[in-house]
């Protein structure tokens, strides 16, 4: 009676804690988990007659799951895109981009309004917005966003397959969930409290393991369906020119700058041409000659010294 009642108890304890673990965000899987140790390959037999199923096996199933998913599966591409643009109303634009991302089956993950100033002083509100929309309709979007824009200052857009990694997943799902199913049965057919017990740790870190792999499948199924649009919107006023009584004094600055960059490739061209062309040309003419020079010059000392008499 007492073995039945803790058994009761156990596996009420078992579900709670799976239960638990089904709540957590899915943001927080974000690492294979590992397998449980197991000693040459086999875990332990927590009753007699009773094996658990050994690595080798566990991967041979994972290498045949493997080979099948993979000509079944669809690739699976995460696809985020960021984007920089000046419009001339950024508060009336961040309202549009919302309304469209509703309009076509997605959501607002974050959006932001700020002030800036201009040199005069005067405030000019500006923001970013993040979206998630249908991956299909990405494109669409993006045209969407930029059609009244004044200028697009950037505009950046990544691709992950993420296929293999989720098919990895998967497989080691189905494996971690066979072996999850033999350790029930073994619980159950466990006549001893300590077997019991030692089954039951077992099964726990396994299911935990289970939770965390569908959750890292969950947020890889979300991310290739929606994809992420972040929008930095600058106002038209804060990228005007300077205009003081008809002078610009932008423009002056403008070409001073283009003038001292236009001096300094110049010197730096020169620097390059004399070093790397002037220079050796040099040395290969003036070589043979400087040498000849030595040679000539060695000839008519001998003949000078040969002339001179002793000293007497």
């Amino acid at each position: 009676m007492k073995k039945r009642i803790l058994f009761v108890l156990m596996i009420a304890a078992l579900i709670l804690s799976a239960c638990a673990s089904k709540t957590a965000s899915t943001d927080q899987y974000l690492s294979y988990p590992e397998s449980p140790p197991m000693a040459g390959g086999v875990a332990p037999s927590p009753v007699d007659g009773e094996a658990m199923p050994s690595s080798d096996d566990m991967n041979r199933n994972t290498v045949k799951t493997d080979a099948s998913n993979a000509q079944l599966q669809e690739r699976l591409v995460i696809q985020n895109a960021d984007l920089t643009i000046v419009v001339p109303d950024p508060q009336k634009k961040l309202a549009a981009i919302s309304a469209m991302a509703g309009e076509m089956g997605g959501f607002v993950v974050t959006s932001n309004i700020y002030q800036n100033y201009l040199s005069d002083g005067k405030p000019v509100p500006e923001g970013s917005i993040t979206i998630r929309i249908p991956a299909e309709k990405l494109d669409s979007a993006l045209n969407q966003i930029k059609s009244d824009a004044v200028e697009v200052r950037t505009e950046n857009r990544s691709g992950q397959d993420v296929t293999q990694d989720y098919i990895d997943l998967n497989s080691q799902l189905h494996s971690l969930q066979a072996a999850a199913d033999q350790l029930t049965k073994i619980m159950q057919s466990a006549e001893k409290t300590e077997d019991v017990l030692n089954v039951f740790s077992q099964l726990q870190s396994y299911n935990q393991q289970i939770e965390m792999i569908k959750g890292q499948i969950q947020y890889y199924e979300q991310a290739s369906d929606l994809s992420a649009i972040s929008i930095t919107l600058i106002a038209e006023e804060t990228i005007q020119p300077i205009e003081i009584g008809g002078w610009k004094p932008q423009g002056v600055a403008r070409d001073a700058i283009q003038t001292l960059i236009r001096f300094w490739q110049g010197f730096v061209d020169f620097m390059i041409n004399f070093f790397l062309l002037v220079l050796p040309v040099l040395i290969t003419i003036l070589l043979p000659f400087f040498l000849v020079f030595l040679v000539v010059r060695a000839i008519f000392r001998r003949r000078r010294t040969k002339k001179t008499p002793p000293a007497a």
